[in-house]
């Protein structure tokens, strides 16, 4: 027995010394090869989200070259280290992520991903960068600029501060909303940052301002707008006021810069359709409603303002009020208030009310 176990280990290290002998020389044979075989060739692709490239092939072949002494074709592929090669391009501003692999037939691919720019920020001073989805600064580029949401007044501190931290987080989930969003992507011309921190935003038709707050709920926001949008300013025109609020919860304060002002009907039934057409889809289905109450007395608002009040449910459910300039009563502070309802519904006459007598636009002669 004890004979037949010892051949049994000695048969067993044996083999397992074979084996490692083999694997050992496979290496050195692989090694010996490496240290023999040269690059064939090299692919370069660059991916990026829209299809603008701030970094070309050039940029990554120079990168390449410094870490290769000059020259890539033709060098041994043992003094390619590809770890230190990607870690070369990825600390290029505009490049994200990079991966280099050699196939069966010594050919070099190297996969560059660009960093995405979602923002470009003006400081006060005019100074101007970019930043990307995780709010890195990136520099301005000569190849090309980037078609994204602008914002301005962003202060000048060499020290980043922990507010300048959270203002630029704020500025990049209102970036991306709004990048992400072909209707606001059309109409938002620029967002500027007052000196207290909060945003306002400047549309691209019509002349107004609008107040968004800072950066949270910034989706619920732009939401109410959009129903102002379609409910108020599709029927007064883009012109109508000249600052509209939606930085309070379920809430749009505007006011009116000049009550009388015309309406060109034309012209707003063609901005309004050529911002609808931009968008892919409407966002939600807003419903006003004639429920009464909103979070601002009539009597305190300012002439010429209008308040609307939403429920925040899926069917919106909105008290408008409006003060007129020119349609005052003889007491100085009071308010008129009308009252908008569902399509189809009749209005309930009250003082405050006008009723406008519809005029047809031709009537047919009698028959004979």
């Amino acid at each position: 027995m004890n004979a037949k176990t010892t051949i049994r280990k000695i048969l067993f290290i044996t083999l397992w010394l074979a084996i490692g002998a083999g694997m050992l020389t496979l290496l050195l044979a692989a090694i010996g090869k490496k240290n023999r075989e040269r690059c064939s060739d090299y692919s370069i692709i660059i991916k990026g989200t829209q299809n603008n490239f701030f970094v070309d092939e050039k940029d990554v072949q120079q990168i390449l070259m410094e870490a290769t002494n000059g020259k890539i074709r033709g060098q041994l592929l043992s003094l390619f280290n590809l770890h230190q090669m990607e870690q070369l391009l990825e600390n290029n501003t505009w490049i994200k992520d990079a991966e280099l692999y050699f196939d069966n037939q010594e050919v070099l691919h190297i996969t560059v991903t660009e960093s995405e720019p979602v923002a470009r920020i003006f400081t006060i001073s005019g100074n101007s960068f970019y930043i990307d989805s995780t709010g890195r600064k990136m520099p301005l580029s000569d190849k090309l600029s980037a078609r994204v949401p602008v914002f301005t007044g962003f202060p000048d501190n060499k020290i980043v501060r922990s507010k300048d931290s959270a203002l630029l987080n704020d500025v990049k989930k209102t970036a991306q909303f709004i990048f992400n969003d072909p209707f606001w992507m059309a109409q938002v011309a620029q967002v500027d940052i007052t000196p207290d921190r909060n945003f306002e935003m400047i549309p691209v038709v019509g002349n107004h301002i609008v107040k968004l707050g800072d950066g949270e709920d910034i989706q619920e926001k732009f939401q109410r707008l959009f129903v102002f949008y379609k409910q108020v300013l599709s029927k007064t025109g883009f012109d109508a006021y000249k600052l509209i609020n939606v930085q309070y919860k379920g809430q749009v304060i505007a006011m009116k810069e000049n009550a009388t002002a015309k309406i060109d009907s034309v012209q707003l039934r063609k901005n309004v359709e050529k911002l609808l057409k931009e968008a892919q889809e409407e966002q939600i289905e807003p419903v006003i409603t004639t429920k009464p109450g909103i979070e601002k007395p009539a009597a305190q608002l300012e002439p010429g303002t209008i308040g609307m009040k939403s429920s925040g449910t899926s069917t919106t459910d909105t008290t408008v009020t409006t003060a007129n300039n020119n349609q005052r009563s003889n007491n100085p502070n009071a308010v008129k208030t009308t009252s908008v309802s569902k399509p189809g519904e009749k209005l309930k006459n009250d003082p405050g009310q006008v009723n406008e007598k519809k005029v047809p636009k031709a009537v047919m002669p009698k028959r004979d």
